[in-house]
């Protein structure tokens, strides 16, 4: 054989065996890349907005240096421990945020959201829909905005959280034809195609109103399993003046659901 082609051969073989090696490389570092978001479900932190919330927005906000990284801390005293809410955008972006209670509170069955003394957080989310104004730089009609609450069983985190939105397009408009058959009692809504109860009330903001005491005290047996609820508020200008729609429901979709971070219903030509 010619030196030659030896040489060949052998140049040949030689890269044979590392494009082998390198291919052998490259499906483990794929392998290796993949496995932590197959892990990802079995190990979510299901502490991280508490620990967000107490260990730094209001860590921050004590020491004077601002909510970060929330949006924004009250506290009802100048306390660590005291009562209060924190304001977070949420991980995944668009016009989607939290409003957090600042002390332990892990959801909806929680007995604290009934404490004589617990915020209205219903209407601290209110108030916070500022922050979608804010991001998008437009005005946002009331009917436009919807605060939901999960269910015990549909949740990922087991800190309370108040999902701070906009309606989606369909929601909105099935909300705005029941708007005036509906009174201060549960009436029966279906709303993407799951089964629910609405109820309406009056006023500019939520003031005493606390949605969380509706459910309990208006909801024949839901006090003893508020955990099986899910619970939203949507914005409505109803015929006789401003307002809100309040719905739940049992072992339904989480309202969350019905709710778009997109706000597509914030965009200009919206129906």
């Amino acid at each position: 054989m010619a030196a030659a082609d030896l040489r060949v051969r052998i140049s040949s073989w030689v890269m044979s065996i590392a494009v082998a090696k390198l291919r052998s490389v490259v499906l483990i570092a794929c392998a290796c890349t993949a496995l932590p978001a197959a892990m990802e479900p079995r190990t979510a932190n299901r502490d991280a907005l508490r620990q967000i919330v107490e260990e730094q927005c209001v860590v921050h906000w004590l020491r004077k240096k601002g909510p970060a990284p929330c949006a924004s801390v009250y506290l009802s005293d100048p306390d660590r421990d005291s009562a209060g809410y924190a304001v977070l955008a949420d991980i995944r972006g668009g016009a989607h945020f939290l409003l957090i209670p600042t002390t332990t509170t892990a959801g909806i069955e929680s007995p604290e959201v009934l404490a004589a003394n617990a915020p209205n957080y219903f209407a601290a989310a209110w108030r916070a829909r500022g922050e979608i104004v804010a991001l998008l730089g437009r005005t946002v009609t009331r009917d436009v905005i919807g605060l939901a609450v999960n269910p015990q069983r549909a949740r990922t985190q087991d800190q309370l959280h108040i999902h701070i939105e906009c309606l989606g397009r369909e929601i909105h408009r099935v909300l705005k034809a029941a708007a005036n058959r509906l009174n201060d009692s549960w009436s029966p809504i279906t709303l993407a195609e799951g089964q629910y109860q609405a109820l309406r009330l009056m006023g500019e903001d939520l003031g005493t109103a606390n949605p969380f005491a509706l459910l309990a005290e208006r909801m024949p047996g839901a006090k003893r399993d508020m955990g099986a609820y899910t619970l939203m508020v949507a914005g409505m200008q109803f015929k006789d003046g401003a307002g809100f729609i309040v719905v739940t429901g049992k072992n339904v979709p989480g309202t969350e659901t019905l709710l778009d971070s997109t706000c597509a219903m914030a965009r200009r030509g919206r129906p």
